[in-house]
């Protein structure tokens, strides 16, 4: 890796989105190695639960991803030596009922971003944030990064643009910039509006007696679900690299819906059976997407990087978690 004339001898990096999921994992990470990090967030009243015990050690700006002009200033006054772009609506069947705001945040965001880094600093390295869901219908099994693109939601189709405008400005520009693949990866630390937390939610509350049942959708749909903590180990590693490229994250493993559930209700002695039923108003028809498993063999060979959480390890902490904060609100 290259270290640039008159650099500080602290590296900085700027994460947008920083209060997600990945933002708060990342930006533990990146304190654990030494920079300095610095934090965008559109609305600065904002509680960030994820960063709560990060709020002295990170800075917080705030700027529109949309505004390229506040991108600009943010960049100048802080100078990063890398920018990860982590900012878009993750929730996937939301990006139907806001397919506008979808698109401006994973699509025209990227490119303003993009704009920004080239009017500050072209060595600036960049990470872009794709998704599994750029494969939508995938023509094979698994999927590299050489296969196809075939969205078939908002979501999808707007990280897919996303996806080639960062390889665009690599080809164009000669930006450090790659894109990292990722497919479902969970962690305590998502919303139970996602289907593992959710399932760990329930199984945790049933067991507890707060709850009885739970609804779910298709129960063979399949997903490679990885842990959230891997994966941003692989965005700091792809920015290490001497050369750009785009990489699949994953664990190039499926499990289906059921098995997810299974897993879940048996780590707390329960028979899944007993507890969940089918709502045909949760499947998700034609947007469900299938068969996305990837092939994570580049990541590995170039970047050393391979999964460390299984899966029946990763929902046993999901439902773990998930117990200690309801046990908390119910004892408080």
């Amino acid at each position: 890796m290259d270290v640039r004339a008159g650099a500080a001898l602290t590296p900085r990096a700027l994460v947008t989105g920083v209060g997600g999921q990945d933002g708060s994992y990342l930006s533990e990470l990146l304190l654990e190695r030494g920079y300095d990090v610095v934090g965008v967030v559109r609305r600065a009243g904002d509680a960030y639960e994820n960063l709560v015990s990060l709020r002295d050690r990170i800075e917080l700006v705030q700027a529109d991803l949309l505004d390229r002009d506040a991108l600009v200033d943010v960049l100048r006054e802080h100078q990063p030596r890398e920018v990860y772009n982590l900012a878009s609506p993750s929730f996937v069947p939301m990006s139907w009922q806001e397919p506008v705001l979808t698109a401006e945040f994973a699509a025209v965001g990227v490119t303003s971003l993009l704009e920004a880094i080239r009017a500050v600093d072209e060595r600036i390295r960049v990470y872009q944030a794709s998704s599994s869901e750029i494969f939508g219908e995938p023509v094979e099994v698994p999927q590299t990064e050489a296969t196809p693109l075939a969205p078939v939601t908002p979501y999808g189709v707007a990280k897919a643009y996303g996806h080639f405008i960062v390889g665009s400005y690599r080809r164009r520009y000669g930006l450090h910039a790659s894109c990292g693949i990722l497919y479902n990866h969970e962690s305590p630390r998502r919303p139970v509006d996602f289907l593992p937390s959710k399932v760990a939610h329930a199984a945790a509350a049933i067991s507890l007696g707060l709850e009885s049942e739970l609804a779910l959708g298709a129960l063979d749909a399949q997903r490679d679900w990885g842990y959230a903590r891997d994966y941003v180990e692989a965005m700091w590693r792809m920015l290490q690299q001497d050369q750009p490229n785009d990489y699949v994250i994953a664990t190039g493993e499926l499990h289906s819906v059921r098995e997810l559930t299974e897993v879940a209700f048996a780590h707390v002695g329960l028979d899944w059976r007993d507890h969940v039923r089918v709502d045909e108003s949760l499947k998700r028809g034609q947007a469900e997407l299938h068969h996305l498993v990837g092939d994570a063999s580049r990541a590995r060979r170039e970047l050393g990087w391979s999964p460390t959480v299984g899966f029946a390890e990763l929902v046993a902490a999901l439902v773990d978690e998930a117990r200690v904060r309801l046990e908390a609100l119910t004892s408080s």
